[in-house]
């Protein structure tokens, strides 16, 4: 599950007053439920943003102090610092934000145009009950996990959202989009959430013996990928619910297409973990290339990832599917287990392959 604590730093395609944090919890039995950290809003980039908006659109002046409070914001200095890292590791360098370059998107007329509702909606999500989506994240989270963060509400030139430096000040930036309900941003809170959460057990993780291959290392690092499965379960609240059950109709029609496509994903994906273990890729970066191909908007990490951990909170029980989130490899023998009793009524759900159970050690 490392993989996925590493992940977390990537791209991935998915909100507050100036000053403002709501703090969440002191401690293991404190009186917000049991929450085991912190989290802080830190909207200063966001109300900077909109204050030069405005005084571009009324005409007046805008000040280099206005620009410095803005460049120097927390968010903004984390957001700059964490695009220069991903043009680094996808060599892309023109993804690097520049402030000369936000300085043209806060002046475009786009930006003017939509500033009425992303005022609108910040005082939304700031509205937002955080307390109770951190609760509702830590009962899929082992009991121990904590969750700390800062969540940066961010008016962006790209639209995703992410999670940030997990190990060291676990961030996550979100997207400020009017075009979401406060339903689909307590959604994305709650998913990133998981993800931060899981980062605090990081250190005792189980994982593959210091004997084991660079090849088996590599695998069950990937295997980690189907956090995004966990996260997306536990963002809806349990197996019954739909993930997507206040996504517009166009996302919810391309989840229910991919879910539709199970079995050929599952297939791909252990094609991928046996040419990983096989040595069959040229170099990291290699496997690192195919292994991203399955993100996707919502690829076959979340999908085989969401489907494997709902069968084994449905049939197995939660306690069950927190034992899998600690040890991947287990979540993969689980779920066979219960595809069989599964299929023995008529279902047809792919299994792994017991060559692939073998050489992971399961």
């Amino acid at each position: 599950m490392r993989f996925v604590l590493w992940m977390v730093k990537r791209v991935i395609p998915l909100y507050l007053l100036a000053g403002v944090s709501l703090a969440i919890g002191a401690g293991p039995q404190d009186e917000s439920g049991g929450l085991n950290g912190q989290l802080q809003f830190n909207c200063d980039e966001a109300e900077c943003v909109l204050a030069i908006v405005a005084k571009n659109h009324s005409g007046m002046k805008i000040e280099q102090s206005d620009w410095q409070r803005l460049f120097a914001s927390e968010p903004y200095v984390r957001l700059k610092k964490r695009e220069a890292e991903i043009g680094l590791m996808f060599k892309a360098p023109e993804r690097a934000l520049t402030d000369e370059k936000f300085r043209e998107f806060v002046l475009g007329a786009e930006l003017g145009q939509r500033a009425a509702d992303l005022r609108r909606v910040l005082q939304e999500w700031k509205e937002t009950d955080i307390n109770a989506i951190a609760k509702r994240i830590l009962v899929y989270l082992p009991v121990d996990a904590r969750i700390k963060a800062k969540i940066y509400p961010v008016i962006k030139p790209m639209g995703n959202s992410f999670v940030y430096e997990v190990n060291t000040d676990p961030a996550i930036f979100l997207y400020l989009d009017p075009q979401r309900s406060r339903e689909q941003f307590e959604n994305t809170v709650a998913h990133e959430l998981h993800h931060i959460g899981f980062a605090s057990i990081e250190s005792r993780l189980k994982e593959p013996s210091a004997a084991a291959t660079t090849e088996l290392t590599a695998a069950v690092k990937w295997l980690g990928a189907f956090g995004e499965g966990f996260a997306m379960l536990a963002a809806a609240g349990g197996p019954d619910a739909d993930p997507h059950q206040y996504s517009p109709e166009a996302d919810r029609v391309r989840w229910q297409k991919d879910l539709a496509n199970f079995n050929d994903d599952l297939g791909k994906v252990e094609k991928f973990f046996l040419d990983v273990l096989a040595g069959r890729f040229e170099s990291q970066e290699k496997i690192d290339q195919t292994g991203f191909s399955f993100f996707g908007v919502q690829g076959p990490w979340y999908t085989v990832g969401y489907k494997m951990a709902m069968m084994v909170e449905k049939y197995a029980g939660r306690a069950m599917l927190i034992r899998c989130m600690e040890e991947p490899r287990l979540l993969l023998q689980e779920y066979n287990r219960l595809a069989a009793m599964e299929n023995k009524g008529g279902a047809k759900l792919a299994l792994w392959s017991p060559e692939l159970l073998a050489k992971i050690g399961i």
